[in-house]
Parts: structure tokens; C-alpha cells; sequence
């Protein structure tokens, strides 16, 4: 078997690197390219493993002999995969290799806004101690509906989550599942209006594409139940977070988790970072040190397919590729 050059592009959980190369052996020479810098200094790769960095149709057409984009992670909006598809180069993701962490986040980010847990931070902080301060506000999750806009690894693992704190959970995708499958998570399908319009709580777990960019705007908040929470730790630019905010400070929502905003970092001056109704993080939802137990072994079986002749597991662009699978 040839020696294929993998890139390990971006920065990643240590050991990441030492771990890939001792399970593909040594017919892969992996290279480290951790900066913008580097990767631009890139002169060629059989594959990409990417994750922060960004692979626009420029670096796809750059590397001769490109074979494949490997995502670290279920996302793949950082990568052309239009431009990948004209040249017949394989974009796969990692589905489901950080779900766990993801819902987890999800959960999080529900507990604390329904508890009101930054805005008692903040009253200590400022050297108030009071129980009452926003107890006609705090909520639990308990015999709440969780409406689940994507019902795919991630949306499957946080109705498990909330229905084990007592929540009713309910979905919207475009491609449903079968009733069977419904059934058995207690996940029943409504249509994206109703789950709007009946969900106490709201959290997204969808891709970013033209279809669902700006997909909650002003419009569909109006939709919503007065006093619901909005979630989203999926991508930014599926919310109108300016619209999000207006809410927020309206009080038609109670608060919102904001894990991906749509421009990041917000500028230092947003509101998004100074309100104590929304909890905002830097888009950690998928990462944690642990993570790698899960989607190394994925991508390196996944590579080794491809180093054998075989079409890779997980491709998000088969429709655009020169010639299909």
C-alpha cells in the first residue's frame, strides 16, 4: 500500500495526533498543521482532517492531490463541498461522535436559564444574597415540552436527556423518522408551526444551509409561547440572534442558550455578552477532552476504507461529486 499524506488540520484534544497515527501505521504520514498560516502553506494532502480551520473552494483546488475532507465533528459548513464535488474529492463528517457532548450542553444551557442561575450570579456579584429575586421567574424542566427542530443524533440524545427529568419532548425535521422510531424515543413528529407555537422550550439541531439560515427570525419568535427558551448550539446563523435578543429584553422570551452566534466572536460591546437572560459560551458544545474516544476510532476506520479502495462512510456531498456513489 502507498503512503497517503493526511493533514491534521486545526487544533485538537491531546493525543489526538499520536493516536491516529499509531492506528493508521505507517501508510499515512500525518502532518501537523495547526495556524491558518501553516494550512495556507500547505502545498498538498491526500486527505484533510479539519476541525476550526476553514476550507473554502481555494484550498480544495490548491491541493493536486486531495482525495478527501474528513470533519472533525457532525458539521460541515466550513468546507466548500460544492467545489469538493466538482473535483470528486469526498467530504465526510463524524455523526454522532460528539452528541453526548452536545445534549449535554443543551441541558445545561435549560437548567440554568430556567433557574435563573446568571441572574442570582450577578445579584451576588453586585453583593446581594436573595432567594426571592427571581423565584416568580425560575422554572424546571419537569412536565415541560421540549420542541427538537432535527431529529438526527444530537436531537435523539437530548429528548433522552430531558425526558429523564420529567420533560415531553416532540420534533420537526424534513426528513422523518419512522413511526416506529418515534415511538420507541417518545419523539412525535408536528409540524414546525405547531412546535413553534406549543413547545416551552425550543432548541435547534440542524445544519446551516441556505434552506435554514435565518430559519427563527422575528416571525417565528412571535410563533412562540410567551415566556419559552431558545436553544441553539447547533450553528450559528440559524437564529437571527439581533432578532433573538429584541425578544430576550422584550421579555417574550424568558432567555435563550447560545452556544454558536451567528457572528463570532460577538463584537465586545454586544449586548449577547452583557444580558443575564442569555447564556452565551464560545462554541464549546462539542468540545471536550473525551471526545476523541469516540471519533477517532470513526475517522480512522473511515480513512482506512478510503487507503483500501473503498468508498468512505459518511459523505455529506454525494450530490455534488463528479462521479456519484
Amino acid at each position: 500500500m502507498r503512503e497517503w499524506k493526511i493533514a491534521v488540520a486545526g487544533t485538537y484534544p491531546a493525543g489526538t495526533f499520536e493516536k491516529l497515527k499509531s492506528s493508521l501505521g505507517s501508510a499515512a504520514r500525518l502532518v501537523a498543521v495547526q495556524t491558518q498560516a501553516e494550512f495556507d502553506a500547505l502545498d498538498d494532502a491526500d486527505i484533510v482532517l479539519l476541525r476550526v480551520l476553514k476550507m473554502p473552494a481555494r484550498d480544495i483546488l490548491r491541493l493536486p492531490s486531495l482525495k478527501a475532507v474528513f470533519r472533525w465533528g457532525a458539521g460541515f459548513d466550513t468546507v466548500d463541498v460544492r467545489a469538493a464535488g466538482a473535483r470528486g474529492v469526498y467530504v465526510c463528517n463524524t455523526p454522532g461522535a460528539n452528541a453526548h457532548a452536545v445534549a449535554e450542553l443543551v441541558v445545561l444551557m435549560i437548567l440554568a436559564l430556567g433557574r435563573k442561575v446568571l441572574c442570582y450570579r450577578a445579584g451576588i456579584d453586585s453583593g446581594q444574597w436573595t432567594k426571592n429575586a427571581y423565584l416568580d421567574q425560575s422554572v424546571t424542566l419537569h412536565r415541560k415540552l421540549v420542541g427538537i427542530i432535527g431529529g438526527g443524533n444530537i436531537g435523539r440524545r437530548v429528548a433522552q436527556a430531558v425526558q429523564a427529568f420529567g420533560a415531553s419532548t416532540q420534533y420537526y425535521d424534513p426528513r422523518r423518522m419512522s413511526g416506529e422510531e418515534e415511538a420507541r424515543l417518545a419523539l412525535p413528529f408536528v409540524p414546525l408551526a405547531e412546535l413553534l407555537r406549543t413547545s416551552d422550550i425550543v432548541t435547534l439541531h440542524v445544519p446551516l444551509l441556505p434552506t435554514t439560515r435565518h430559519m427563527i427570525g422575528a416571525e417565528q419568535i412571535a410563533q412562540m409561547k410567551d415566556g419559552a427558551l431558545l436553544i441553539n448550539c447547533a450553528r450559528g446563523g440559524l437564529m437571527d440572534d439581533g432578532a433573538v435578543l429584541r425578544a430576550v429584553e422584550a421579555g417574550k422570551l424568558s432567555g435563550a442558550g447560545i452556544d454558536t452566534p451567528e457572528y463570532e466572536p460577538p463584537a465586545a460591546d454586544s449586548a449577547l455578552r452583557r444580558n443575564p437572560n442569555i447564556l452565551l459560551t464560545p462554541h464549546i458544545g462539542g468540545d471536550v477532552s473525551d471526545v476523541g474516544e469516540v471519533a477517532i476510532p470513526m475517522i480512522s476506520e473511515n480513512m482506512k476504507r478510503l487507503m483500501r479502495g473503498e468508498t468512505p462512510r459518511y459523505v455529506v456531498n454525494a450530490e455534488y461529486l463528479t462521479t456519484p456513489l
